[in-house]
């Protein structure tokens, strides 16, 4: 079996489990590129409509069952995400084969290390800083590259998946990504880190991969002069960013909200953009940072600011009905669920933040550190919901429920809500939801939220 080090290495691609965000941000990358690609998915069922199957046959991608029909003797590489085990039938039949097989981060560093590569790093702000960058160098004419955690609305709009476009120019952004350590593997021409919070690990473990992640950076590396930890692993400050922060070559001041508009100020160049919050500031700072450094002017970033169009359930609008404006959002750790109920606060009198937590393992790693988090978010008027914790399969212990983290919360005089069936919020929050209410709907890793959250929309 050769080892496979390089993207010369191979032509004939096989994912296996390709509809994942991961990984068909790479199979639709590496199409673009020239190579043969194909996938299975545990998801595509015989006869049964499947969006993301459609969206990645429209790309040329061959898509196949979960039963071995799609690795033949002509595959030269299969690649499998964490989530992948070896019992899995298509990987028995990849070593059966002799066919090298990969992590996805590992195909991901080869693929990086082919181009002048942007690496996104931080527990929080990756899919939508690299949105941000390549939408800057994009209006540059530098014609980037992206492989992306998360869908852009700029290329959903053109009926992709959105989280992959492959140019002509010599950059390309990726997410650097800490929670399965597999950031230690990229070097590369540039470093961005945007911030250090606990998520997924422990504070001295991240510091530990940022290191290293910084020491493997060829170029220039670029930190957030505003967060505490990230501010340690500065290479120079004047390459930096960061929010009011004299430290900075690269200061967002005068930040302003105006409903959905805000505007900020960075080295005496105005900024204008549709978003949200101050966690928006820095990632549109770290992006201009970085964009500026490689040679846009920064006017060009101010005009490409104010068209970005943002990403897929990140601080989505959903719309306003019956005078109560709706936003879905991603946020799933303490900090994220924190930031994105401060974010709403301005908008309206009173935020109803409903959150579904995902897996009863992290809810019980981060138990404490939600409950004060999301408390000390709260304003006396606004109320916190949550219906019980996502479970996507496996041998969890259950021996947490979200209405834990509900009783801690209100043993601190905030008012929180437990609906254990999600279907049964919208009945619940009735009487609460009047005009000037903002509904901020938040959670990740379960596919059903996207439907859920456009429903209660329109059932509002």
């Amino acid at each position: 079996m050769s080892k496979i080090s390089n993207i010369e290495d191979f032509q004939n691609v096989f994912f296996i489990g390709v509809a994942g965000v991961g990984m068909s941000a790479i199979a639709q990358y590496l199409k673009g590129i020239g190579k043969e690609v194909s996938g299975s998915d545990r998801y595509f069922h015989p006869n049964e409509y499947n969006k993301t199957k459609e969206q990645l046959e429209t790309a040329g991608i061959r898509c196949f069952l979960q039963d071995g029909s799609g690795i033949t003797d002509q595959t030269d590489l299969v690649v499998v995400s964490t989530a992948i085990e070896d019992t899995v039938f298509e990987v028995q039949k990849a070593k059966e084969l002799g066919i090298p097989i990969i992590k996805r981060s590992e195909l991901l560093s080869i693929i990086a290390k082919s181009k002048k590569t942007i690496a996104v790093a931080g527990t929080s702000g990756k899919s939508t800083t690299s949105a941000m960058l390549y939408q800057i160098l994009l209006d540059a004419h530098l014609e980037p590259s992206i492989i992306s955690g998360a869908g852009l609305t700029s290329i959903i709009k053109e009926g992709k998946i959105g989280n992959a476009a492959v140019g002509k120019g010599e950059w390309l952004i990726i997410e650097a990504d800490e929670s399965d350590g597999s950031i230690v593997q990229y070097e590369p021409e540039i470093g961005l880190l945007l911030n250090i919070d606990k998520d997924h690990q422990e504070i001295d473990e991240l510091i530990e991969l940022f290191t290293i992640f910084k020491n493997n950076t060829k170029g220039l590396f670029v930190v957030n002069q505003s967060n505490i930890l990230a501010k340690t692993l500065s290479a120079n400050p004047q390459n930096d960013f960061g929010f009011e922060n004299q430290d900075a070559g690269y200061s967002a001041q005068s930040f302003d909200q105006n409903g959905l508009s805000l505007t900020f100020e960075l080295r005496d160049q105005k900024f204008q953009m549709t978003s949200l919050g101050r966690h928006s500031v820095e990632n549109a700072a770290a992006a201009i940072a970085v964009a500026h450094q490689i040679g846009v002017d920064l006017e060009t970033c101010a005009v490409s600011l104010s068209k970005y169009e943002g990403i897929y359930r990140r601080h989505q609008i959903l719309g306003q009905k019956n005078g109560i404006w709706v936003i879905d959002d991603y946020a799933h750790n303490p900090a994220k669920c924190a930031a994105s109920i401060k974010a709403c606060q301005p908008l309206a009198d009173k935020v109803i933040a409903w959150f579904q937590p995902h897996g009863y393992g992290p809810t019980r790693f981060l138990r404490k550190d939600f409950v004060e988090e999301i408390s000390d978010a709260l304003r006396p008027q606004d109320e916190i919901w949550m219906s019980e914790i996502f479970y996507a399969g496996g041998t969890a212990v259950k021996d947490i429920s979200a209405n834990d983290l509900i009783e801690d919360i209100k043993k601190k005089g905030k008012n929180a809500h437990f609906v254990e069936d999600r279907n049964n919020l919208l009945e619940a929050l009735r009487p609460e939801l009047n005009e000037g209410t903002l509904l901020l709907l938040m959670g990740a890793r379960d596919p059903g939220l996207e439907n859920f959250c456009k429903n209660l929309f329109e059932n509002l």
